[in-house]
């Protein structure tokens, strides 16, 4: 049976629902398997999409940061896995009331729903300086979600500019926080921002 399958037998024990608690178990590691999360947010295993949405879910369940590298996990093992750019891509946005009242609630392409705050904060990150920016949101124990495209054109409708240092910054409020994107100036000159989830 392969590790995959082995995964698959043990999670679908489960609910699917309740996480579990990866951040208690560090099993020892049992190697690398051919599973790659891509930009997009699709889960391949050797190759080939994962087309049951279930099994991603439980997957994704499982899964657990250490520093720059992904892996599942259970209790008596631990497998790494590659991820391209964000283990989760935020597909989705739910907005509740106005001005500092504003909250911003994300689903994830998994199943996760988180409100933009100080526990899960918005990151406009640029790689390097001649690099095109992207926006991530933090869902849990370190893992990120990448804001989709049709998603961040929606969050950048509720931008605003707020003087920080004496400096313009254009960003996002919700829950009390306010998430920068970066000097207005830089934001509306179109330079910085990219939304090519490839």
């Amino acid at each position: 049976m392969t590790d995959l399958m082995r995964y698959a037998a043990e999670l679908e024990k489960t609910d699917g629902k309740s996480l579990p608690p990866v951040e208690k178990w560090n099993p020892d590691f049992c190697g690398d398997i051919d599973m790659v999360i891509k930009s997009d947010g699709t889960w391949f295993y050797e190759g080939t999409p994962i087309g049951r949405a279930r099994l991603v879910r439980l997957f994704s369940t499982v899964l657990k940061r250490e520093g720059d590298k992904h892996f599942l996990v259970t209790p008596v093992e631990k497998l790494g896995i590659t991820v391209e750019d964000a283990p989760f891509l935020a597909v989705l946005m739910n907005v509740e009331g106005a001005d500092d009242d504003r909250t911003l609630k994300f689903t994830t392409n998994v199943g996760d729903e988180v409100v933009a705050g100080p526990e899960h904060p918005i990151e406009f990150r640029k790689p390097s300086t001649n690099a095109e920016g992207k926006p991530y949101i933090h869902v849990r124990a370190g893992l990120e979600a990448l804001i989709a495209r049709p998603v961040f054109y929606d969050l950048v409708s509720l931008g605003e500019i707020e003087e920080i240092d004496g400096e313009a910054v254009f960003g996002v409020r919700s829950a009390g926080e306010f998430f920068a994107f970066g000097a207005a100036d830089e934001i509306f000159d179109g330079s910085p921002i990219d939304q090519s989830n490839e």
